[in-house]
């Protein structure tokens, strides 16, 4: 397959440029022409991107309180629509198991329903039941996820997290962290449930924008003394990726991830009669806080985008106007590449090669698929977007695949679709339709 005219966009160039494609690999670029018999795709006028990996999604989330009604059929037809080709999902050690229980569990779920490819994190809950990490690296495993906060499910305190750390560290597998200051968190939302204050318009006072921030300068400490790559993920606050930028400074290899939630909607949004929308962990800021990740976007210093999706069905987000027992998280598969180009590059000046940086290639290096995915160069997996950078269209929920029939972003008018993607040479999506048959999609594991 021949794919000519395109603009090919990569973290480092844009430029016009043919790409030939056999078998799963891009084998070819340049100026190229046709083989006799060899299937010819005309990409004028659009962009042609990597394939979107999204590091930190919840597919068929299961937290022990609330389970999402989606699947991985369902959650990766979501994801091909956006362009996302590869998914960096979870497997949660439930208590009592073992890793490797929990890795087989969490497999026997994908198997067969999975559309695009998928790595997993493995979310430790119990040091003393992990086992070994070096076994759970050589699984294919591509980083251990820890909390410091949600207790009894996920916490870990600080002595566990400096072992977790040092065990990873010695594994070569870096540590995903949620950065919330448990103390800070647990007595702001005692207080504030005491007073009777549980309508969904005090979220964001008990989870305030500081228990983030302080959560994450000690993670880093620790992970300098333990030696560990560190992924803190969901960073909601510019002052977070202050904490990290001036951790780098000092020689650790820590990545900062923020989510287009954090990028386009703010903590005003608490105040309407729809809050329960918007519902999530760590909460929506305030305008200026926005404002602030993205003054840190464009010059560099977040690397990586996620959705930190989470697919709750309406029913489920408004059985209680109570912000302590409404689930948390937002679907988000569909919109990361077009909310991120409307916003970023369309409004704000963010370069094209930037995007691909945050949406492609750095997940793929932090996760360890680099080169074989988040590029467009001979020899990588065939994994390719036509983006339209024109067209104009209204995000509708009644247009979602997903469970979840509601968009945090309805009515919002955005330029930029995705046209068509590829996984592996495959077409998967062609004008919205998503054509790929379940079961497709294949474990990358540590490439």
């Amino acid at each position: 397959m021949l794919i000519k005219n395109g603009t090919v966009v990569t973290e480092n160039e844009s430029r016009r440029c043919d790409l030939r494609i056999e078998g799963e690999r891009i084998t070819a670029m340049g100026n190229l022409d046709p083989i006799d018999g060899e299937e010819v795709l005309d990409a004028g006028g659009l962009l042609v991107l990597p394939g979107l990996i999204d590091p930190h999604l919840h597919i068929r989330l299961d937290t022990g309180i609330y389970s999402t009604p989606d699947d991985w059929e369902i959650g990766t037809r979501e994801a091909a629509l956006g362009g996302v080709t590869t998914v960096l999902d979870f497997a949660t050690q439930f208590p009592g198991q073992s890793w490797e229980q929990a890795l087989e569990a969490r497999q026997a779920e994908i198997r067969g329903k999975a559309i695009v490819d998928y790595g997993l994190h493995m979310m430790v809950t119990d040091r003393r039941a992990a086992g070994s990490f070096e076994e759970m690296a050589a699984a294919g495993v591509d980083a251990v996820k820890v909390y410091t906060t949600y207790r009894p499910n996920y916490y870990q305190d600080d002595a566990a997290l400096l072992e977790i750390m040092g065990r990873a560290a010695k594994a070569g597998l870096p540590i995903m962290l949620h950065a919330e200051n448990d103390a800070i968190v647990t007595e702001a939302t005692e207080r504030l449930l005491a007073g009777g204050d549980r309508a969904l318009r005090f979220h964001g006072r008990a989870r305030p924008e500081f228990a983030e921030v302080e959560a994450a300068h000690r993670a880093c400490f620790l992970a300098a003394e333990a030696g560990c790559v560190l992924y803190i993920v969901h960073n909601s606050s510019p002052r977070t990726v202050d904490v990290i930028e001036a951790a780098r400074r000092s020689g650790q290899v820590i990545w900062s991830e923020t989510c287009p939630q954090y990028l386009t909607l703010d903590e005003s949004v608490y105040e309407t009669s729809d809050a329960w929308r918007f519902i999530l962990q760590p909460p929506l800021r305030s305008r200026t806080a926005v404002e602030g990740l993205w003054e840190r976007v464009l010059r560099g210093t977040v690397d990586c985008l996620g959705t930190d999706h989470c697919d709750y069905s309406i029913e489920q987000k408004r059985a209680a106007d109570d912000f302590s027992k409404t689930p948390g998280g937002l679907p988000g598969l569909e919109t990361l590449l077009v909310l991120t180009y409307d916003e970023g590059v369309v409004k704000r000046g963010l370069k094209m090669e930037r995007l691909v940086a945050l949406c492609c290639a750095n997940p793929a290096r932090a996760f360890g698929l680099y080169p074989r995915k988040g590029t467009i160069a001979v020899g990588s997996d065939a994994d390719i977007v036509f983006f339209d950078p024109e067209q104009e269209w209204v995000i509708r929920a009644d247009e979602r695949v997903g469970t979840a029939r509601y968009n945090p972003w309805e009515g919002r008018k955005v330029r930029g679709r995705v046209r068509r993607v590829f996984s592996r040479g495959e077409e998967i999506v062609s004008e919205g339709e998503c054509r790929a048959e379940p079961g497709r999609g294949r474990f990358c594991g540590k490439l």
